[in-house]
């Protein structure tokens, strides 16, 4: 990127000149009849030179929020004033999402478990392979949207390895209340562009298989919180949340899974902040003869919690972060002030 001027965004196959924009079908497969499978990019180019930031959702396809976001950004919001490039990938797995699941068809495989890909290993290796040296490994940021999975819901958090100075500094920027600092597993979008030179973070919001407007407009607000951290949009502002907590280690988070199998009430609501000891859902049989309390073993926040109500032993419920004692006082502050 010269400091001086814009340069084009190129891709294997074309490129973007300053100035402009372009809706792309990129070609990362073919099917039986070896009819191209073909995802859409947006490239967004600024007249004047700036940071290559990329927005992807859609990795796993039936995690739909975040395709929203990024469809907004490349085709609603006004670039008249953009500084550097803008690479939207509203729909990474375009066979998942065509077919309205998480893997892709077929083949069965995770493509947010084959980054960076191959160009000569299995199908879901030579799409990640074409995604990521074409429109992610380029790019000088990243943000990688998913929602949770079937049959549970997430309240909006940033996940990202804080060890990393760079992606702390782009977690920061997103404006979250909450990070969850790790690497991520190997393969991932986002582990394995940070490692690679291209500082990514996950925002992880909602459940799968629907748009949810609140979440959506939350995320909008956190593109325009990075942008401005990174000189893209010079009169936007870096979001200041009200209160933030970074949960790292498995001392500070857990997941609570059931003892025994059966019929879930949850008494609590995602994002609620739970004291140690209280009853967070109880599980019952068909009867409703027995009944197992599961319960808070410290006091944290909701991250994400059950939403099917059916379980077997072992199958999480709920997703708990541990907080400090002036991050609860700042959560309880903005509860009541919502009348929470």
């Amino acid at each position: 990127m010269s400091d001086s001027e814009a340069e084009p965004f190129t891709y294997n196959g074309g490129s973007v000149a300053p100035g402009e924009s372009a809706n792309i079908r990129y070609g990362v497969s073919e099917t039986y009849l070896g009819d191209a499978v073909r995802i859409p990019v947006t490239i967004v180019n600024g007249e004047r030179p700036g940071p290559t930031m990329f927005l992807s959702a859609a990795v796993h396809g039936d995690e739909l929020n975040g395709v929203e976001v990024v469809r907004e950004v490349a085709n609603e919001w006004d670039h008249s004033d953009l500084r550097g490039t803008l690479v939207c990938l509203p729909v990474l797995n375009v066979p998942g999402f065509l077919a309205q699941q998480r893997y892709l068809p077929i083949y069965d495989r995770d493509l947010n478990r084959s980054f960076p890909g191959s160009e000569t290993s299995t199908s879901s290796k030579r799409i990640a392979y074409r995604i990521f040296e074409n429109f992610l490994e380029p790019c000088d940021i990243g943000i990688d949207f998913h929602t949770s999975t079937r049959g549970r819901t997430n309240m909006l958090h940033v996940r990202a390895d804080m060890d990393d100075d760079a992606v702390n500094r782009l977690a920061h920027a997103f404006g979250s209340n909450v990070i969850i600092s790790s690497e991520g597993p190997s393969g991932t979008l986002r582990r394995e562009t940070s490692e690679a030179g291209t500082p990514t973070i996950t925002i992880e919001m909602g459940k799968a298989n629907e748009f949810q407007r609140g979440f959506i407009d939350r995320a909008l607000s956190g593109v325009e919180s990075v942008m401005a951290e990174y000189g893209m949009r010079p009169d936007a502002a870096v979001r200041w949340p009200g209160w933030r907590t970074v949960v790292s280690g498995s001392d500070e988070k857990t997941w609570l899974r059931a003892d025994t199998g059966g019929m879930v009430e949850m008494h609590r609501m995602r994002g609620s902040l739970v004291r140690e000891g209280e009853t967070i859902c109880t599980i019952t049989n068909p009867f409703g003869t027995t009944t197992n309390e599961v319960v808070a073993p410290f006091t944290g926040l909701l991250v994400g919690i059950l939403q099917n109500p059916l379980v077997f032993p072992g199958n999480p419920i709920c997703h708990l972060a541990k907080l400090g004692a002036e991050t609860q006082r700042a959560l309880e502050r903005e509860q009541r002030s919502r009348g929470g």
